[in-house]
Order: C-alpha cells, then structure tokens, then sequence
C-alpha cells in the first residue's frame, strides 16, 4: 500500500514537473506578445515602426504559403552546415595538434589569439573584393565566427585531462598515439561537443550578418530587403524565424549532447 502511495507521488510530482517546465516558458512568451499588443493597442509607436502582432502573423503565414520564407530558411541552414562543418574539422585538426606536439603552440597560438579578437564582419569588405559576392565570402565568414569557440574549447578538453588517467596508460604501456584516443578524446568529448554547440550559435549570427552585406537570398537578405521596402512586419517575421530557428537547432544539439553523454555534459545550461 504505501509503495503503491509513493508511486502515485512520485508520478503526480513529474506531471507537475514537467508541467511547469513548459508552462514558464509559455508565460514568458506570452507577457512579449501581450506587451507588445497593449503597446500597438495604446498607439504609443506608430504602425509603421511597430506593426500589430496580428499584422507580422497574417505576413508570416503570406510568406509561409508563397514558399519564400522556406526557401530563405533552407538557404541560410545549408550556409550554415557547411562552414560550421569546415571550422569543425580545422578546429579539431589544429586542438588535436596542439595537444599532441604542445611544444610548437607557440608558432601559431599568438596569430589564433589575434583572429579571435577580430570581428568576422570586419572582413566583409576586404572578402568581397577577394572572392565576390558568392557562398565562399559567406563560408570564410561563418568558419571565422565558428571556429574560435569550438577550438577554444578542444584545446581546453585536451589539455585539461587527468594526469592521473595518462600515468595509468603508460603503466599499460600506450603509446602516445594510443592514449591520445583512447584516453584524451574520450575525456575531452564534453567540452568537443559544449564547444560545437556555441559554434553552431555563432554561426546562426554571423550568416545573417554576412548575408545582408553580400547576398541575394537568405534570412538576412530577406531582413535586409524588407527594411530597404519599408516592411517592418516581414522585418520582424525575419527575426522571429531566425530566433525560433536558431532555437530550435540549439535544442536538438543539447538533446544530442545530453543522450551521447547520458546526462553529464550539461554544462550550466539545458
């Protein structure tokens, strides 16, 4: 009987739970759209600078229909998994030699900390005249965003194993090689996939910024274009699916990140 009663607890107390992790969420949400209705309603902003919540909706769903606004989001995705894909690999290549010949950081560690320290929009300008107005301005731009946070954090997962760990791979008799992969990668995938998470955020930021200097299609054109026409309603539908997007893509990394590592990589946040 009474572990009949604890169950039904235990049971009520995850309804509620789980409940109340969507229910605060919702209410965030909806004290935005409410504020943003009483503010339109009492006419503090005119129409034309902060369009009615019913207003953005009808526009979203015009461009929803018409195929457009699928088509700027599939554009932009794809933009972004090929230069997150391409600052992945040099991020992984280049931590994974810093930690196998640490002794020739010194060569290029003072070069990565001073890219980092430059803002990718920053060489816009300079990759236009270089390479045009194509993808491969777009890609450097999203490689340069992405690959510091990701790189940054390989390094930190490397360097930071237990020595402890290695003293007990030499007892066994591995070779570098073999404790570097069976030993290090292992120890360090938290802070691999921590990192490739902030890189994919990175990225959503920097297409966007990239694509309303050089681009004719995508989010950011998209944004861009609607601004130069006076449309501030599909300016803020822009911005909506950019963060409901981005939102999203998050998500599913940190659901990934939380089955790989069974719950031990979060990291400070969910």
């Amino acid at each position: 009987m009474n572990s009949k009663i604890s169950g039904d607890t235990a049971s009520a107390f995850s309804v509620r739970k789980a409940i109340r992790s969507w229910a605060q969420p919702l209410a965030g949400v909806a004290i935005v759209f409410a504020v943003w209705y009483l503010v339109c309603k009492a006419e503090i902003l005119s129409v034309y600078v902060l369009p009615t919540p019913e207003k953005v909706f009808h526009s979203f769903l015009k461009m929803l229909q018409s195929g457009e606004l699928a088509r700027d989001i599939g554009i932009s995705f794809l933009r972004v998994l090929k230069g997150f894909a391409i600052a992945f690999v040099l991020a992984f290549v280049l931590g994974m030699f810093r930690a196998l010949f640490p002794e020739t950081f010194g060569y290029y560690e003072h070069t990565v900390q001073f890219f980092r320290n430059v803002p990718p929009l920053s060489m816009i300008p300079l990759l236009i005249l270089w390479c045009g107005i194509g993808e491969t301005t777009k890609t450097v731009i999203i490689v340069l965003a992405s690959f510091f946070p990701m790189y940054l954090n390989i390094v930190k997962g490397f360097t930071g194993c237990d020595k402890k760990l290695l003293e007990v791979g030499t007892m066994f008799g591995y070779s570098e090689r073999q404790k570097f992969f069976r030993i290090v990668l292992p120890y360090a995938m938290a802070d691999i996939l921590v990192g490739m998470r902030i890189g994919l955020g990175y990225s959503w930021r920097a297409i966007i910024g990239a694509e309303m200097v050089a681009a004719s299609t995508g989010l950011g054109h998209m944004i861009l274009f609607a601004q130069q026409m006076s449309r501030t309603d599909k300016v803020i539908v822009g911005i909506l699916v950019i963060g409901i997007v981005g939102y999203v893509t998050d998500r599913f990394f940190g659901a990934f990140i939380s089955i790989f590592l069974k719950g031990s990589g979060e990291n400070g946040w969910n």
